[in-house]
């Protein structure tokens, strides 16, 4: 699948330290990348609805991590999927009376605009679920071999002896390592996200789908031995980071939301399969976007689009300055302010680098360059370039090249053009 046209970097001289993230699971800084190299997986969009702040924030902020990363000298292969087939996206397009490849095609395409707007750097490689099928099926026979995976009987598919697979979780010493959660924690959340504990035939209520036998009415797909059907979600992303990537993976990103079920049964079924004890050395994930004292879901309805802000005339720039004010792993609300905030900020900066010279810009690219060094700390960056532009603004400086090396800087590794 195609994903959307490379912005230019502009080149910097110098170098950022080490990054470190800090990862979820142990709660600790850690090195983004060991050695000379990085993987970075990240997960994608369901594309049934438009772009929110939510999924623009996830990544803005895996942009950032990709950015500074290279800029450190480490060669990066950032993985990203795209689920253009699960449950929601049939349910959106029944509810619409448009077909789901239609609606698929049409917000994949929006997500694309959105992401150009936004600076957003692509990934080396964007994977439909759809597209990558045949790879799941190796993978799926292998966990039914090892019996790590088992078959539940599906009486309502289309044909008869069909079967759904299902991971048993109770097979995997390390499930649960991911989110440190309880049975009962998981449950709930099992539940709410699209999990089915309460599917007779399960050896386990937390065990999750990872192929779906054909129903009336669903689109399905060559599953070999398997049958006639469709991928389960988390499957799906643990065989694209496996083929695309090897195991273990640098960094596994995405929203906090992501966390469970979907990161820990994808690292589980990824143990599993690869028989590596280890698919992940960082999580690192994305706080939630709420509005008006909720979570901004597609779900509640209570959604600020991408594409809408850009209808409306708002420059992509005071977006992404906007979401850049926070912090990546903190929850916040967005509120109008933040936007206007946003917008005067870039004002700021954009007269700052458009006088003839200005202070000495070196020590404010260090600066920088150390914030997102420093788990992605964006406030930070954003606090020592406004240091700068008031010292601009208020006296001036001889030093004629410094506007171009932040304006190049600010590019480079903040993803905002001035």
């Amino acid at each position: 699948m195609k994903s959307w046209p490379a912005a230019f970097v502009p080149q910097v001289p110098g170098r950022s330290p080490d990054v470190r993230v800090r990862d979820t699971v142990t709660g600790e800084l850690l090195p983004a990348a060991v050695g000379e190299s990085a993987s970075v997986y990240v997960c994608g969009i369901t594309p049934y609805d438009a772009t929110h702040l939510g999924h623009a924030a996830t990544y803005v902020t895996f942009d950032l991590l990709v950015r500074a990363l290279r800029d450190s000298g480490v060669a990066v292969r950032y993985i990203q999927n795209i689920t253009d087939i699960d449950d929601p996206l049939l349910d959106r397009a029944e509810r619409d009376g448009i077909g789901w490849e239609e609606l698929a095609t049409r917000e994949i395409d929006l997500f694309r605009e959105d992401m150009t707007a936004l600076a957003v750097l692509p990934p080396d490689e964007y994977l439909g679920a759809v597209e990558s099928i045949p790879t799941f099926i190796e993978p799926i026979e292998k966990l039914l071999a090892s019996g790590d995976a088992y078959l539940v009987p599906a009486p309502d598919a289309s044909h008869a002896g069909a079967h759904d697979v299902y991971f048993d979780v109770s097979r995997d010493p390390k499930f649960g390592s991911v989110s440190r959660l309880d049975e009962a924690g998981m449950l709930d959340l099992f539940a709410e996200r699209g999990g089915d504990p309460d599917r007779p035939g399960k050896r386990n209520r937390l065990d999750a789908l990872m192929w779906r036998a054909h129903r009336e009415g669903e689109p399905s797909w060559d599953g070999g031995q398997l049958g006639p059907g469709r991928p389960g979600w988390h499957i799906e992303c643990a065989c694209i980071a496996c083929n695309r990537l090897g195991v273990p993976i640098d960094v596994q990103g995405g929203g906090t939301d992501l966390i469970f079920p979907h990161h820990e049964m994808s690292a589980a079924h990824a143990r599993a399969f690869s028989g590596k004890p280890t698919f992940a050395r960082a999580y690192v994930h994305q706080g939630m976007v709420g509005l008006d004292g909720e979570k901004m879901s597609k779900s509640k309805g209570n959604l600020v689009f991408v594409s809408e802000l850009r209808r409306r005339g708002v420059d992509p720039m005071a977006i992404r300055l906007a979401l850049l004010a926070r912090h990546h792993a903190e929850d916040w609300f967005w509120e109008d302010r933040d936007l206007a905030s946003a917008q005067e900020r870039l004002a700021t900066w954009r007269a700052a680098v458009s006088g003839n010279g200005g202070p000495p810009a070196e020590e404010t690219v260090a600066e920088i360059r150390a914030a997102l060094a420093d788990d992605l700390d964006s406030p930070q960056a954003l606090t020592a370039v406004d240091r700068w532009a008031k010292e601009s603004l208020t006296h001036g400086g001889d030093d004629l090249g410094a506007p171009g090396v932040l304006a190049r800087a600010l590019d480079a590794l903040l993803g905002i053009r001035l």
